[in-house]
């Protein structure tokens, strides 16, 4: 069996090397999973409903890994997505640092809620699990604001933050899952990978 991430991040590497701290067979000189790089239409279909859309996105991405695992022997993929949830309307990453700039205003001084879906396969069937964390921040000045864009960190990021980085120095509050938030639920990711005999 062949524990594979579908993802690109070091983020959810990170916290899938964590989540698999008990494995017997992982060392410290390896992280016990291969990495793949699924592409998938990560477009948001009208009327879908944000958990719904997560949850999608995660298992597309799960079967999209197992599909470039043909030469491995008996995959078990995992895929994640996260996104950022305030008004209802979703917070993808920001396409530049004006659409940064105005979810940064948006979340100031508010709460949201951070939907992280996590989904395994293994080819003949495919668990996921959701998790909703509400997130409060802090206010945020128009110079907070620029010099947090300046950094680079929120380009790549739903809702334009990452709390594990500097983003974190603006989040006042989180009621859920820090995992879950930065990428990778542990304990659900956990769960999931104890039903497919790979912890």
């Amino acid at each position: 069996m062949t524990l594979v991430l579908a993802s690109t991040s070091p983020r959810r590497r990170e916290l899938l090397a964590q989540a698999l701290f008990s494995r017997t067979d992982c060392c410290a000189a390896k992280q016990g999973f291969e990495l793949v790089a699924p592409d998938i239409d990560e477009s948001h279909l009208a009327g879908e409903r944000p958990e719904d859309f997560v949850v999608r996105l995660a298992r597309e991405k799960a079967h999209a890994g197992l599909a470039l695992c043909a030469q491995m022997t008996a995959p078990v993929v995992l895929g994640s997505d996260t996104i950022v949830v305030c008004d209802g309307q979703i917070l993808g990453k920001p396409v530049d640092e004006a659409d940064a700039a105005t979810m940064l205003r948006q979340l100031s001084g508010r709460q949201h809620t951070v939907m992280t879906a996590v989904a395994v396969t293994d080819g003949s069937q495919t668990l996921s699990e959701l998790v909703c964390t509400l997130v409060r921040f802090c206010e945020l000045s128009d110079t907070d604001i620029q010099a947090y864009i300046a950094t680079g960190e929120p380009m790549d990021k739903a809702g334009a933050y990452g709390i594990q980085a500097i983003g974190g120095s603006f989040v006042d509050a989180i009621d859920g899952s820090y995992s879950a938030v930065v990428g990778l639920p542990l304990v659900q990711t956990r769960n999931l990978l104890k039903r497919f005999s790979t912890l």
